[in-house]
């Protein structure tokens, strides 16, 4: 018997499971007006506001990972609802109590709430229909919810109050949303069995595939995420002193790169969202990888301003893009979200060192040097994670019910 794994996106489903996803990682973009929010109404200095929101992901990262058996099981809406809460009381204290010793530790255990969600959501993922499209969705929310509040947030005033009092109501407006959620696989039971089987209770896998080699391809899948990481986020920390110093970029056209570089994720969210699965998964992983390469290395020779503006936000755009993929074939590998709940976590562990490794690198060698090492952890990784994208998409059809097409667009009515 296989087991019904994957449902359709329904609108229900759709909101909480975009939201509380969007919901816990959206600290890690508010950062840059965080810090200032801090410095400002905490007294603290630069390197303390900076210190304490590191650890504040860090902790985001570490319960993410630790709570993935519960997201992708039984569990999954009581750590939702759990989560959220926690988080949400963590950023309120932080927004409403200027005592900087409170307010610091509120953060840190806002940053724990934000973990859960996230496992969560990323979990919930893997659970519906069509990764390709579903992850697209989620990103294009994503990036625009982000943008939305990076905008609210200094129109009202860009104090402790709203920077941390945002996220904290999201969190708790999200609670509600939480029943919603797409539940996690359960297990099928045949007329003449009084207990589902082992063999009932997974996944079903395809042809010559035995749970060793997901299990590798998943825990690959994640350190190659963590790597990748790394690369990524150490070009974006160091892209300011980089553009400046390397190719005479103004303050005002470093706005301008920020801003762009958001519309063009929008864009790929939009593009990879109408294309679902037209284009599979593993052909698409491996140009946008190859591509990101060579933007990298080009954006660390480019010595002109308008060139290095240019090739900064086409390197945004692509990284965007293949950032969905990766998500996407996280949540085919494995309908309960087994992989694609500690995806961000990785991710987000990755990224906390991405400063530390971009600006020894860039002081050590260069920034020409910089384009290359970084172009050659794009490439080194291109093969194994193509190689896991073939291997999801294989896992992806075997998942499906007998006679569904789990590339195919539903349209069933709003479950909620």
């Amino acid at each position: 018997m296989t087991a019904a794994v994957r449902v359709p996106l329904t609108l229900g489903r759709g909101i909480a499971t975009f939201s509380v996803f969007v919901v816990g990682y959206i600290t890690a973009n508010l950062i840059p007006l965080m810090i200032i929010a801090m410095v400002d109404d905490l007294g603290v200095t630069q390197t303390v506001a900076g210190a304490v929101l590191t650890g504040s992901l860090l902790a985001t990262a570490l319960v993410c990972l630790a709570t993935t058996r519960w997201a992708a099981g039984r569990s999954r809406h009581l750590l939702g609802r759990v989560s959220l809460v926690v988080m949400a009381a963590g950023f309120g204290v932080a927004a409403l109590v200027h005592s900087a010793p409170i307010a610091c530790a509120a953060i840190i255990v806002g940053g724990i709430g934000a973990g859960g969600a996230v496992a969560v959501g990323g979990a919930a993922l893997a659970a519906l229909n069509n990764p390709n499209r579903v992850s697209g969705i989620n990103g294009l929310v994503n990036r625009t919810a982000v943008t939305g509040v990076l905008a609210l947030i200094p129109i009202l005033g860009l104090h402790m109050t709203n920077a941390f009092g945002i996220v904290a109501v999201l969190a708790l407006a999200t609670v509600f949303t939480i029943t919603w959620l797409p539940s996690a696989p359960a297990p099928a039971i045949d007329k003449d069995e009084d207990e589902p089987s082992a063999a009932h209770t997974r996944t079903p896998l395809p042809e010559g595939v035995t749970e060793k080699k997901l299990a590798v391809a998943g825990f690959s899948l994640l350190v190659l995420f963590a790597i990748w990481a790394i690369g990524e986020d150490s070009l974006w920390a160091v892209s300011g002193i980089m553009g400046a110093e390397h190719a005479s970029l103004t303050e005002q056209q470093m706005g301008l790169a920020l801003s762009l570089s958001t519309a063009g994720g929008i864009a790929a969210a939009l593009v990879l969202t109408a294309l679902g699965s037209r284009l599979g998964r593993t052909v698409p992983t491996a140009v946008l990888l190859g591509l990101g390469a060579a933007l990298k290395l080009g954006s660390c020779l480019a010595t002109d301003s308008t060139t290095y503006l240019v090739l900064i936000i086409a390197w945004n755009t692509v990284y965007a893009a293949a950032f969905i993929y990766v998500v996407a074939i996280a949540a085919a590998l494995d309908s309960s979200g087994r992989w694609s709940a500690p995806l961000l976590g990785t991710y987000l562990v990755g990224s906390a060192f991405a400063p530390l490794f971009g600006t020894l690198v860039t002081g050590a060698v260069g920034y020409v040097a910089f384009g290359f090492v970084l172009a050659g952890i794009s490439l080194a990784l291109l093969v194994p994670i193509v190689w896991i994208a073939r291997l999801s998409t294989r896992t992806e059809r075997a998942s499906a019910l007998p006679g569904q097409d789990p590339a195919a667009r539903h349209t069933t009515s709003v479950v909620v």
